[in-house]
């Protein structure tokens, strides 16, 4: 079942890849201009190498369901899916994978972006740690962690710059 999950995020993703690239041409054709384009390649590497690392880690490890960690991180793995895509609904046509910027239109405050600047990102942080875990991939969910913190280090510094917060 764990594989048919990964599977299922894996489709996921792909649908968001497509919505991502139908709102970047519609945000071009709005004048929209795209900030950051040297990272984002790392972030599909790494994002791609964590859904990989769900795959191959637990059956090359051997490693077993654990239900007193499985079903939290599934929980929290289902949380972060859920606050992903209120922050996807929340921002419309606005929304995408890569950093595009229309010129002069004013920031959503609404949604989950009334408390947080990037509530999208505490989805991936959550999700990036438990779905590994589900199935005690242990060294997939640390690793992830790290190199997506390292990267997010620099994607909120070019997204906080490119819509002026700082």
């Amino acid at each position: 079942m764990y594989y048919l999950l990964i599977l299922a995020v894996g489709v996921e993703r792909i649908v968001e890849l497509v919505q991502s690239n139908r709102n970047a041409q519609w945000s071009f054709a709005q004048g929209a201009k795209e900030f950051g384009r040297p990272h984002y390649v790392v972030m599909v590497v790494i994002h791609t190498a964590l859904l990989v690392g769900c795959l191959v880690e637990p059956w090359a490890g051997h490693r077993p369901f654990i239900p007193w960690l499985g079903w939290p991180t599934l929980a929290i793995a289902a949380a972060s899916q859920v606050l992903r895509w209120w922050c996807i609904t929340t921002l419309g046509r606005r929304w995408n994978t890569r950093v595009i910027v229309l010129p002069e239109a004013p920031l959503v405050r609404r949604g989950p972006y009334r408390w947080l600047h990037h509530p999208n990102y505490v989805a991936v942080v959550a999700e990036g740690f438990a779905l590994p875990l589900i199935h005690t991939a242990w060294l997939t969910a640390a690793t992830f962690t790290v190199a997506n913190a390292i990267l997010l280090t620099v994607r909120i510094r070019v997204e906080n710059s490119a819509l002026g917060y700082t």
